[in-house]
């Protein structure tokens, strides 16, 4: 350990000299009451050290010590179903430590040092082993079985490995390298700011499929994908983070609540441990992880959440997993950001944002992808990183969704009319888009449906033009529409309010499946090309407005799963029967 002086203190920043033999990210104790800071600059012998907790009451001349290592987070059985605040302190000891307010300098370890888990070996003495590999497991929940791997940089032949009840420091595993015996225990470190390491990245094409239609029929995320939900508050961004946390096709969720308000994590914290997943059965908090880092806790601390959030959704990347990672919101992690460099008085950028913080942005983004595990039999696992965007007023041309939309492949941009209106999830379907169509394309038509793409396109396209034909009827009326754009609007409005309006607490409607998705679009479509062909035949356009069928395809979405297939027919019989009788009417 290497230690000096503090010289100045500026909020969170602190600067020490004689630093001499410390080196640039090294986490640091500054002053007696030992405060965790890391060291973000370096100029000869003074360093520029952010702290992650409250600064004030410090003086110069107080001693801070290097620890001679960067902030890393531990890895091990004990992550799933913790709490932990922005540098993986549980939160939970820290309560029993000192109350409901968090006393400066009290630390924790992150995962129980007193816990015992059943570990069962999956190599053996005299088997070869590289950096990635598994020599065996822990069940750490019902729902989750974790791989104990290799830890990077060790390769050689196992000497030693044993079955039973382990605490994570106990050595589990004894391997010989070249430089000598390596101890392996059930837990590792790793460095939050460096990305852990894979054998290859690949190609982003298949779906991370959510249940949610206006995603996954307009607008969808392949696995390992990254997409930014921009809103303004009260649009329903922390509704769709755990809509998607609870639906999404993943087998771990990571939520960082980065600089959110005290209430909204209250409200994660409160529902996810009793919250259903509608996979297992069992609560879902036995998949995931949650770092709780709200807005009255030091704001440096939110640029550490962020990174040790990724950290650990790589670790299980890394054993195979599909993982999902909600960060809610990077605005505020922006915001320490320029807190930070306002303090350090570099150049400002636009609006006061550092200059860096686009690279920043794509270096955390940059991070997610499907990719094969390092070892020698490697793992498919995908990390796919959902990151909400709060700009203040709702105004997206601001610098961090402007940064944010130049890194990401989705854009679900949340409407504050829509949500006023009540239409949730309010998506906008005009602004918002996914590159990763072309590449998702093969594999819907593949697993689901020859036509699912073009049923889309000619969704959006009747969404495009119900916004054009809108227009017209503000300024003339809807009388003044010809019949065929008429049919072209309530189809439109029956894609919008029966298909893209879907309900986050109906126990039905709450999610759908492709093959459903697929029966509604069909539907939606038929009432159109079968009311089109009626009206060339000399229909009225007020009858088939009128028909009784239209509740029926409207009222669907709140078929169960098992009787789609029945009802479908069912509904496509009777439009037709209903359309026939018009046109004997007419006759």
């Amino acid at each position: 350990m290497s230690g000096g002086t503090i010289l100045k203190i500026s909020g969170p920043l602190v600067i020490a000299e004689g630093m001499r033999n410390a080196n640039m990210y090294d986490v640091v104790r500054v002053s007696d009451k030992e405060l965790i800071g890391e060291i973000i600059e370096m100029h000869g012998d003074r360093a520029s050290i952010q702290v992650y907790e409250e600064t004030s009451g410090l003086s110069t001349g107080e001693p801070v010590v290097s620890t001679g290592e960067p902030l890393s987070v531990e890895l091990g059985p004990g992550l799933i179903g913790s709490i932990y605040d922005g540098i993986q302190r549980p939160l939970d000891d820290l309560m029993r430590i000192c109350g409901n307010n968090i006393e400066r300098g009290v630390s924790a370890p992150a995962l129980k040092r007193d816990r015992l888990w059943s570990f069962l070996p999956c190599v053996k003495a005299g088997d070869r082993v590289v950096s990635g590999d598994i020599i065996g497991t822990v069940r750490e929940t019902d729902v989750v079985e974790q791989k104990i791997m290799v830890p990077n940089g060790i390769e050689g032949t196992v000497k030693e490995i044993k079955s039973g009840e382990f605490k994570v420091t106990d050595t589990v595993c004894v391997v010989d390298t070249k430089k000598g015996a390596a101890e392996l225990s059930l837990m590792q470190k790793w460095p939050v700011r460096n990305g852990r390491p894979y054998s290859k990245k690949l190609s982003p094409d298949k779906p991370l499929i959510t249940g949610q239609r206006v995603i996954d029929c307009l607008f969808p995320i392949a696995k390992g994908g990254v997409a930014a939900i921009p809103g303004p508050f009260g649009s329903g961004k922390t509704v769709t983070q755990h809509q998607l946390a609870k639906w999404a096709e993943a087998d771990i969720v990571v939520y960082i609540g980065c600089g959110e308000r005290g209430n909204e994590m209250t409200d994660v914290l409160n529902e996810f441990p009793e919250l259903i997943d509608p996979h297992t059965g069992k609560s879902l908090m036995e998949r995931t992880v949650l770092i709780a880092n709200t807005s009255d806790m030091p704001v440096a601390a939110r640029e550490a959440s962020i990174y040790t959030g990724i950290t650990i959704a790589e670790y299980f990347r890394d054993m195979g997993y599909s993982v999902a990672l909600m960060a809610d919101s990077t605005s505020r992690w922006a915001e320490a950001l320029r807190e930070m460099s306002g303090r350090l008085e570099e150049m400002p950028g636009e609006e006061g944002y550092p200059a860096y913080l686009g690279s920043r942005l794509a270096q955390f983004y940059e991070r997610a992808g499907r990719v094969m595990s390092s070892g020698r039999v490697p793992r498919e696992g995908a990390l796919s990183a959902i990151g909400a965007v709060s700009p203040p007023g709702g105004d997206i041309s601001e610098p961090v969704s402007q940064a944010t939309l130049r890194i990401v492949k989705v854009f679900w941009g949340l409407d504050a009319s829509l949500a006023y209106k009540r239409h949730f999830p309010a998506i906008n379907w005009l602004t918002s888009y996914s590159l990763y169509l072309d590449l998702l394309t093969p594999w819907f038509k593949e697993n689901v449906d020859e036509d699912w793409m073009r049923l889309r396109g000619r969704f959006m396209a009747l969404l495009q033009e119900e916004a054009e034909l809108d227009e017209i009827v503000k300024l003339v009326g809807m009388d003044a529409l010809s019949a065929s754009d008429r049919l072209k609007m309530e189809t439109a409005r029956s894609i919008r309010e029966d298909f893209l309006h879907q309900l986050a607490f109906h126990e039905v409607d709450t999610y759908t499946s492709l093959e459903k998705q697929l029966l509604m679009m069909k539907l939606i479509l038929a009432f159109y090309d079968m009311s089109k062909a009626a009206l060339e035949k000399g229909a009225s356009i007020e009858d088939i407005v009128r028909l009784p069928v239209r509740e029926q395809i409207g009222r669907f979405k709140y078929i169960e799963e098992s009787d789609t297939e029945t009802s479908f027919d069912k509904v496509m019989k009777e439009l037709q029967n209903e359309l026939v009788g018009i046109l004997r009417e007419e006759e």
